[in-house]
């Protein structure tokens, strides 16, 4: 009951507190629930599955130009760019998983990243197609059973459904028979395949599901800042996406939610120490990843379990430690 009370909680903010703030507040929240989605697809690559991927970034990037490009050139409809976003970046999912058949930890976070690399340049130097340096403008926001979502507050709702569908997913997905082996994958590989796990096929879906997840999300953050160019999808965004992943907790559904605030938000609530805030900040998830490697949703675990232990000592009449 706790836990569905707690939902309901959390929902009402969600639903409440963009209504007292101004547009760039309503703004952030809007890139939190998106940069969320994208967190969630790496947490199912990395935490889940245990491929390493710094390619995040380019993921979002190739789902945010798909859907500009026909958009903007093509005048196709928003929901319609969808699936060609999705099925842009799920493809190319696929393709970067393979070298997960053949390598492992540093060596595949290094070709990930070289993926990233390659994509951004393609973004900068494809003028033709994705306007370079200069990018595309003027990308529309979508309109829902005929009503226009250009303004700030209702795009943000736009947004949080999108958050709540695929977080759900994604909730499903590693409940469902695909999650177990995508942990027993994660856990001990020579083991799941001699259970029957098809390590090549769990590989790659898991490279092409949170590579989706990114270029979902990608559609709906071009049409939220309503102009795209490379420098949003290099490859310190896709850092700051895995820092998201392991700064909330990993291979849990809400850490990665915790992470994309502290990634995002933190800086901004940071601000009055002006030019000290990025200190601030670096020295805060140092500290996070030295006392408490398995994130905030580590130090939950942490204190309830002592939390238990102590009124099992209580109630069995022990002395405590």
């Amino acid at each position: 009951m706790w836990r569905w009370l707690s939902l309901a909680i959390f929902a009402a903010i969600l639903i409440w507190v963009p209504t007292q703030l101004k547009p760039y507040g309503i703004f952030l929240l809007s890139n939190w629930v998106l940069f969320c989605v994208v967190a969630t697809g790496l947490n199912l690559t990395i935490g889940y599955a245990g491929q390493i991927s710094l390619a995040q970034a380019g993921f979002l990037g190739i789902g945010a130009y798909t859907s500009a490009i026909l958009m903007t050139k093509f005048g196709i409809d928003f929901w319609a760019t969808l699936p060609a976003a999705a099925g842009m970046s799920f493809l190319l999912g696929v393709i970067v998983g393979y070298p997960a058949l053949r390598v492992q930890h540093h060596y595949l976070a290094f070709v990930t990243l070289g993926f990233n690399i390659l994509v951004y340049l393609v973004f900068r130097n494809e003028d033709w197609l994705t306007g370079g340096m200069f990018g595309i403008f003027d990308i529309p926001r979508p309109s829902l059973f005929g009503y226009s979502t250009s303004d700030p507050l209702d795009f943000y709702y736009v947004c949080l459904a999108f958050f709540v569908v695929m977080v759900g997913a994604a909730w499903w997905l590693v409940r469902s028979p695909w999650g177990r082996a995508f942990a027993a994958l994660r856990d001990n590989p020579v083991r799941a395949a001699s259970l029957g796990v098809d390590i090549r096929a769990y590989t790659l879906l898991a490279f092409a599901i949170g590579s989706m997840f990114a270029g979902i999300a990608g559609a709906f953050y071009a049409s939220l800042l309503e102009f795209i160019d490379p420098y949003a999808f290099a490859i310190e965004n896709s850092l700051s996406f895995l820092l998201m992943v392991i700064s909330g907790g990993s291979a849990t559904i809400i850490g990665p939610l915790i992470g994309a605030g502290l990634v995002l938000l933190l800086p901004e609530w940071l601000r009055f120490a002006k030019d000290y805030y990025l200190m601030i900040y670096a020295l805060f998830v140092m500290v996070l990843m030295a006392f408490c490697p398995s994130g905030v949703v580590g130090i939950w675990y942490r204190s309830a379990a002592y939390i238990r232990h102590k009124r099992m000592n209580a109630a069995a009449g022990e002395p405590l430690p």
